[in-house]
């Protein structure tokens, strides 16, 4: 007789407010009024109708001085300058790559916008646009930084610094952009053993800790030696406790993805992606944060 897995429906435990003292945001939906003051400007997510600013999108109001709009609660990828995204190469053209990077257009990496290998300084010749596919091919995967936003709203990126480049081994977990918290880096090596890479698109990468950085290789050498079974055991409890962050509403940033991951601990990999487990641990997660910040 094969065993069979029984779970049964236990009385929930009452959860207090989640958000931090002072920090509610003023969510709308579609058709709401916003404010009925003529002095705001109208902004991203909203318009005027008999002098009442009413929101088109389901959100949070953001005010920055005068100016008032609704960011989206699901949404596209806009991408900012400066930005840190992963993405996925889609198609080689001339002297020039397309990247799936979840926004609303294909995201460009331009020849001349990225690192020779070996880090060589010079001009891009025909030789190199020959050898394009040598450096990265469709379906690969990298990290880079928003460089500049065309005026369709198209992102041109750019890999020359080192920390960019292709991505060798690791798992992606694809999220929507509203929970990824903006931070000054969102490279981060945890100390589980395992590192992240937070894309502002929502593209999350997590690939087990290099032993040394590579400075030699500019970014395109990828190990290809077998993963230990003990990083990828890491590196699938941390994906399933970025699925459970998700699940439970919860923005993603290094402090929540680790206290998520030592609340997992007592529990097998599997098991996080349970229910009754994933609003257990993500409720730990949730009550540590709020310690955190007093």
């Amino acid at each position: 007789m094969a065993a069979i897995t029984m779970r049964l429906p236990v009385a929930r435990k009452a959860v207090g407010p989640s958000a931090p003292r002072g920090g509610e945001k003023h969510l709308v939906a579609p058709g709401d009024t916003i404010t009925t003051d003529t002095g705001y400007m109208r902004g991203h997510g909203t318009y005027v109708d008999e002098e009442k600013l009413i929101a088109s999108v389901a959100g949070a109001v953001e005010r920055v001085n005068k100016l008032v709009c609704v960011k989206a609660l699901k949404t596209r990828y806009n991408g900012e300058v400066g930005d840190i995204v992963v993405g996925r190469i889609t198609e080689v053209q001339q002297k020039r790559w397309k990247v799936e990077t979840n926004s609303r257009l294909d995201s460009v990496l331009l020849l001349s916008s990225m690192n020779l290998p070996g880090g060589e300084l010079r001009r891009r010749s025909a030789e190199d646009e020959l050898a394009m596919r040598d450096y990265l091919q469709e379906a690969d995967l990298i990290s880079a930084e928003v460089q500049s936003v065309f005026s369709d709203g198209a992102l041109s990126l750019h890999t020359r610094s080192l920390k960019y480049g292709k991505l060798g081994q690791g798992v992606l977990v694809q999220v929507s952009p509203s929970f990824v918290k903006r931070q000054k880096t969102h490279f981060h090596d945890l100390p589980c053993g395992a590192s992240v890479i937070l894309g502002n698109n929502g593209f999350i990468w997590i690939y087990p800790t290099p032993e040394q950085k590579d400075e030699e290789a500019g970014g395109f050498t990828t190990s290809l030696e077998p993963v230990p079974l003990s990083d990828r055991e890491v590196i699938s409890r941390l994906r399933n406790c970025i699925v459970a962050l998700i699940t439970q509403k919860l923005m993603l940033f290094d402090t929540s993805i680790l206290y998520c991951y030592e609340a997992s601990l007592p529990h097998q990999i599997k098991d996080i992606l349970k229910p009754e487990v994933m609003e257990e641990i993500v409720l730990e997660t949730r009550q540590r944060l709020l310690d955190l910040e007093g």
